[in-house]
């Protein structure tokens, strides 16, 4: 059996989310939703059946010649599940209509965390997520923390974690005038939204997080400090890291020197230069004392790909084990090119 998905919402997200789909071999696309008839939606139709998401842009894609097969709702009927993608707090809009016609739903992490029974990570909670109707799945930012600290707590007793999240402005496609010449605190105020967000996948972690916005697009850069509670060494970080595909280990040596160098290499190997791995530079993994420091980058465009795949087979009560191994062998996650 293929579990028939809708997109709602072909944007950054969205757009990756469907190839994403198109390559399982239990999945299929039934469709995608757009608000706008741009260029966007024009790639959208030539890939896929396009879907209007609102009744009163009916003949604006008409009069751009962009071909739609009907609105949101005749799309819903045709799939068990719909991915919405939609921007932030519409999503949660959104959920009215999923209620109203009975279908499943994963929102994304721009929603608050009580739009969904779950806040969902495939490695630290695939298992609660089994059978439910609605799931967020978190952030990026929230992804590549939660993946981090799971695989850590999991192998060794760990205490408080501190990080500071150096953040991207904005997306590569976006051209509105936004921070060109400062670094911005944010919140001015501390801390930062994403500790709390990271303990709706954990609650039991002790974390505190600052940010920063910064003038570039590429990725999002963390620097953390982690207490450990027993006795390990770098090396014995360094295997448990190794050891997870979702986790990519990268070296200075080798010439990544920065996120524009991490980009370079994933234009290379991967479609759209997406990365759907924590990014982690090898030199930074550091012990002091009792403190285990890290720096990772984070492909915001994509690390939570695999994770709305996951989360579609959670649904629908799929093992864990089975489902991350299908989507990290689809999305070549894990490979190493270098």
């Amino acid at each position: 059996m293929r579990l028939k998905v809708a997109i709602n919402g072909y944007g950054t997200i969205g757009k990756r989310v469907a190839d994403a789909i198109a390559l399982q071999d239990d999945m299929e696309v039934v469709g995608v939703t757009k608000t706008k008839p741009d260029f966007e939606a024009k790639m959208a139709s030539m890939k896929f059946d396009l879907y209007l998401a609102k009744k009163d842009g009916a003949e604006l894609f008409e009069k751009a010649g962009i071909e739609t097969c009907g609105f949101l709702e005749d799309l819903l009927g045709k799939a068990d599940i719909v991915v919405d993608c939609s921007p932030d707090k519409v999503g949660a809009e959104n959920k009215k209509i999923y209620e109203r016609l009975g279908i499943k739903a994963i929102f994304q992490g721009g929603e608050k965390k009580d739009v969904a029974e779950i806040s969902f990570n495939a490695l630290a909670n695939y298992d609660q997520a089994k059978n439910r109707r609605f799931v967020r799945v978190v952030s990026c930012n929230t992804t590549a923390l939660t993946r981090l600290i799971y695989q850590l707590k999991t192998n060794f007793k760990i205490g408080r974690v501190r990080a500071t999240i150096l953040r991207r402005i904005s997306d590569p496609k976006e051209d509105k005038k936004g921070l060109m010449n400062a670094i911005m605190p944010d919140p001015i105020a501390l801390p930062s939204h994403h500790a709390k967000d990271v303990k709706t996948v954990l609650p039991d972690v002790d974390i505190v997080t600052t940010a920063f916005k910064l003038p570039t697009t590429l990725m999002h850069v963390h620097s953390l400090s982690i207490e450990l509670k027993e006795k390990v060494s770098r090396e014995d970080v360094v295997t448990v890291l190794e050891k997870e595909p979702r986790i990519m280990l990268v070296s200075e040596a080798d010439g990544f020197t920065s996120t524009a160098k991490i980009i370079e290499f994933a234009r290379e190997f991967r479609a759209r230069n997406d990365l759907f791995e924590n990014v982690v530079w090898l030199e930074s993994i550091a012990i002091d004392g009792n403190d285990l420091f890290v720096t990772q980058a984070v492909h915001q465009e994509a690390i939570v790909v695999p994770e709305n795949i996951d989360a579609i087979r959670a649904i629908f009560g799929v093992e864990k084990k089975l489902s991350i191994e299908k989507t990290n062998r689809s999305l070549r996650i894990g490979e190493k090119n270098f």
